[in-house]
């Protein structure tokens, strides 16, 4: 038998329960972000777009959405192209920041310029190549924003550079309460080397100083040869030829010739320079024919033999006139996608002493071909010495192992990656190599502290300057909590 105030408990909890219904039916629907591998659905429970009408209104705008944050107790993170795949950008539960465009400002006496954080590579190329200058590093295409290129501190394929953060003179950060501050190698200085690098974990950057350089005509030399030649022939170019502006190497990727010749390809200035330099171009005809020799070699062998001769032998025959540094960098990731839904590009990057390259060739044969992901690609670039970031991944010279996979999107698809990328991680490591963090999250926590040596540093500084810890994303969830 019910007594009374078990019937009015019952009522009220009913008419709670009602009412919290009618909350949460009326609450917002989360958003949800990704990145380029479509694979990091992230909830988030505010997004904001900003375009700024100038500096100042980006630093309020960017001030009163920290404020906001802070007050919710919510992880805060920014973006811009959210093309990596590391989870830098993506803050769960938080709010995100999706900046783009803002001012830009050339200093031709000094030759730098400075950028709002959110222009990306085209803009900032098409305002520079007018003018006769081109950017002193910037990530292989023209994507992505300038002050995500230095928080993941991207390299480029223009020699002899370390990477991106070198040619940073100062940058402007909002701190997690607010603050605006100016960081350099003399000023700020240790937020200047945990934010180069820093993955927006210790503010946001909202503008940068950036070396620029001459823009310039160059014609391509090719050299095809034995890998394990390369990594000599290729430091070498880089260091002692001081006309070579850009060079890159490529490796044969078909299974039965696999890793079994490289090519060089490198760029010095034309003999003679036009007046005017043609306007930069972001394709050519052979841009179509490109990406659907570049897709067909998903389970199709003759394809990757195709594309390798493509490129290490019909390309140096037709190569004639050249293409100005610009032209050359301003190329959109668009230009190699896929279209078929269940497979999606992956990513790996792997920093690899010189001296150790053959036991790095090696290791990918040992260990790639075992796997059921589609390997189709590897870009070989130099990456000067830079012991300025807290995470540095070159601070002795290297080089840089750009990798290209086709994955299944289903859960075996996801946990062949895993395991690939796990085995090649710990074979690369112990050759004293380093992985690069901004792609899938599939590193073991001590595989990240032997490439990262400053980890337990940077994670103290974090805590230090953010003790909040306002500035947190689905990278610092896995690796640094």
């Amino acid at each position: 038998m019910h007594s009374r105030r078990s019937f009015i408990a019952t009522g009220a909890a009913a008419l709670a329960g009602t009412a919290l219904s009618q909350k949460l039916a009326l609450a917002d629907p989360r958003v949800v972000l990704n990145d380029a591998s479509r694979l990091s659905a992230t909830p988030v429970a505010r997004h904001v777009r900003v375009t700024p009408a100038s500096q100042d209104d980006l630093v309020a705008r960017v001030r009163a959405e920290l404020k906001d944050a802070a007050a919710a107790r919510r992880p805060f993170a920014v973006g811009v192209a959210r093309h990596s795949m590391g989870g830098q950008s993506l803050p769960r539960d938080g709010t995100a920041l999706t900046l783009s465009g803002g001012p830009i400002e050339l200093d031709t006496a000094n030759r730098t310029y400075r950028a709002s954080a959110g222009l990306s590579w085209a803009e900032i190329i098409r305002t520079l190549d007018p003018r006769g200058f081109s950017p002193a590093v910037m990530q292989s295409n023209h994507d992505f924003g300038v002050g995500s290129t230095f928080c993941v501190n991207a390299h480029g394929w223009p020699v002899p550079y370390g990477p991106f953060g070198s040619t940073v003179r100062a940058i402007r950060m909002v701190l997690a309460d607010g603050t605006l501050v100016t960081c350099s190698r003399t000023e700020n200085t240790e937020l200047f080397r945990l934010a180069m690098g820093g993955y927006g974990l210790f503010g946001v950057i909202v503008e940068l100083d950036v070396d620029m350089v001459p823009n310039l005509l160059l014609t391509p030399s090719f050299e095809r040869m034995d890998p394990e030649r390369f990594a000599e022939a290729f430091v070498r170019v880089v260091t002692a030829d001081k006309a070579a502006r850009m060079a890159y190497g490529r490796l044969s990727v078909s299974r039965a010739g696999f890793f079994d010749e490289a090519m060089l390809v490198s760029f010095r200035p034309a003999a003679q320079q036009p007046e005017r330099l043609p306007a930069a171009t972001s394709s050519s005809a052979m841009t179509e024919i490109q990406r659907e020799v570049y897709r067909a070699q998903i389970g199709w062998e003759n394809a990757k033999r195709l594309r390798w001769y493509i490129e290490s032998q019909f390309a140096p025959m037709i190569a004639s006139g050249g293409w100005t540094r610009n032209s050359l960098m301003n190329e959109p990731v668009a230009n190699l996608a896929g279209t078929n839904k269940r497979l999606t590009d992956i990513l790996h990057e792997y920093f690899v002493p010189p001296d150790r390259f053959h036991d790095f060739l090696q290791a990918c044969r040992d260990v790639i071909p075992k796997a059921k992901a589609e390997f189709l690609n590897v870009t070989l670039r130099y990456v000067a010495a830079d012991e300025t970031p807290v995470l540095a991944f070159a601070p002795t010279a290297r080089i840089a192992a750009v990798m290209s996979f086709s994955q299944d999107t289903s859960a075996e698809g996801e946990a062949d990656m895993l395991q690939l990328t796990e085995a090649l991680i710990e074979r690369i490591v112990a050759i004293g190599g380093a992985f690069y963090l901004p792609y899938r999250l599939h590193a073991r926590r001590d595989q990240v502290e032997k490439s990262y040596p400053h980890v337990a540093e940077f994670v103290a500084a974090k805590r230090r300057y953010d003790p909040n810890l306002t500035f947190r994303n689905t990278m610092w969830d896995t690796y640094f909590a």
